[in-house]
């Protein structure tokens, strides 16, 4: 993937999703690259293998991605590997997020003052406010959802239709029909829909969940023998808020008879009989450091050094970062900044628990992988609360939502060799510190467990002078 920068500043991109196998060298965000210089462009080498599904891009670096520069990646199956429903007769993407009218720019500086982002100034589907998709009467369509915003959950619902989630995140699921679905930042659904209403136009909806003013953006479903446009008001978002949120949420779960991008069966892989080698705890806060708000996660607020972190560590660059800087469990101390490195090793599995002892919406995502997704609850989580894990069908994704003054588990296996950023996907707590990097470690060097360094990485920092 080839990336022009024709902006005046240094611009990384991610592919939210794309696991990067064994080469974080291309992840796109500052712990893993330099970030292009102003009128140059890059060259990302990436496979998408044993994935499939709906995915994003956008660029990682400052608040860049306020100001657009997103878009949709969708990973087909092959030929070969059969998927669990019949191949629909379209396939829609829709990009869903908030909006800000400030300008990227602005809303760094405003975070950099001190302050939290704004609320935002709008909803917006596929960068606009009028869409429209068409399809014909008795077909069945595919609609991939992704929220792209910055920082605020959303609601998803076609009026007058079911809506059947076949794919989250690259696991094929349990088909459950849904009137309508909660997407959080940084998440994907894929659904399947069809037009079994009579001929007229429906609203497409989204709107912004668990706020006191509700931002709706509508796109219309035109059916092509459509006899009325768009009627009736707009279909509104369920009453119901955080419980109704988290009862659906574990509504999701594995389809374990179907494969994914290979031919072996969801199921085939046991996770719920692995013993964890390491339980984490990271618990989310918003402290006031040097008198100005910053994000942090168990007391460290995380600050990018000028020198990539897989750069520092490839190169024995000492002072960029050290693997003792953020604990495993929080500790309770005062807040500080500092790289936060995580240490792991290859092969380690992983049970990860979000603590989120605010009043708001978190949505954590990892690069390089995806994770099950095992357990919600309220309150504060203890070893007891694994007795409420679900260990046979939960699904894998990358991206999960944790509720107010609740706590999600996931377990992860680690069997992809690099450093990888864990982060908030809220953007504004992101670039103020919500973040960390696990460093996924095997002192054996072997191109069975990472790719060597690119020929054409970008140095900077303390990398410059160092030949790969």
């Amino acid at each position: 993937m080839n990336l022009s920068n024709d902006i005046d500043a240094r611009i990384n991109n991610n592919r939210n999703g794309i696991k990067q196998r064994k080469n974080s060298w291309q992840d796109g965000v500052l712990g893993t690259n330099c970030p292009i210089p102003p009128n140059s462009n890059f060259t990302y080498k990436f496979q998408a293998k044993d994935q499939i599904g709906s995915y994003t891009y956008f660029p990682s670096t400052l608040m860049h991605r306020a100001a657009g520069g997103f878009g949709a990646l969708n990973i087909y199956h092959r030929s070969v590997i059969p998927i669990p429903y019949a191949n629909p007769d379209g396939d829609f993407t829709l990009l869903i997020g908030d909006w800000y009218k400030t300008s990227h720019k602005a809303l760094q500086e405003s975070l950099d003052s001190g302050k939290s982002l704004p609320f935002p100034d709008g909803v917006l589907i596929n960068g606009q406010n009028q869409n429209t998709f068409s399809g014909e009467q008795g077909k069945t369509y595919m609609f991939r959802i992704s929220n792209v915003g910055l920082s605020t959950s959303l609601n998803f619902r076609i009026q007058g239709h079911k809506m059947k989630l076949v794919e989250v995140e690259g696991s094929h699921v349990i088909q459950n029909l849904y009137d309508s679905l909660d997407v959080h930042v940084g998440q994907s659904v894929t659904l399947l829909v069809t037009l079994d209403q009579p001929p007229k136009d429906y609203y497409i909806v989204a709107s912004t969940r668990f706020t006191e003013t509700v931002l709706t953006a509508t796109s219309v479903l035109h059916y092509a023998n459509s006899q009325a446009p768009v009627s009736g008001p707009v279909p509104a978002a369920p009453a119901s808020l955080y419980d109704w949120s988290m009862e659906q949420a574990r509504t999701y779960r594995w389809n374990l008879t179907s494969n994914a991008a290979r031919p072996n069966p969801q199921g085939s892989f046991h996770y719920g009989k692995i013993t964890p080698t390491k339980t984490i705890v990271l618990a989310n806060s918003a402290p006031l450091i040097n008198g100005k708000l910053r994000y942090a996660v168990n007391g460290v607020s995380y600050v990018n050094p000028d020198t990539p972190l897989k750069l520092a560590d490839y190169f024995n660059i000492p002072g960029v970062f050290s693997l003792n800087s953020i604990q495993s469990v929080p500790s309770g101390g005062a807040a500080t900044v500092s790289t936060s490195v995580m240490p792991t090793s290859l092969h380690d599995f992983l049970e990860v628990v979000f603590q989120n002892n605010e009043n708001t919406m978190q949505s954590w995502h990892l690069d390089g992988y995806d994770f099950w997704v095992i357990g919600f609850g309220s309150g504060q989580w203890t070893q007891n609360k694994r007795e409420t894990y679900n260990l046979v069908d939960a699904l894998t994704r990358h991206t999960t939502q944790v509720y107010p003054n609740s706590w999600t588990a996931i377990y992860i296996s680690l069997d992809n060799q690099g450093m990888w950023n864990l982060r908030s996907a809220d953007w504004g707590r992101q670039y103020l510190g919500q973040q960390l990097y696990l460093r996924v470690w095997n002192p054996v060097k072997s191109l069975a467990n990472e790719y060597d360094i690119p020929s054409n990485v970008l140095l900077c920092g303390k990398a410059v002078g160092h030949h790969p």
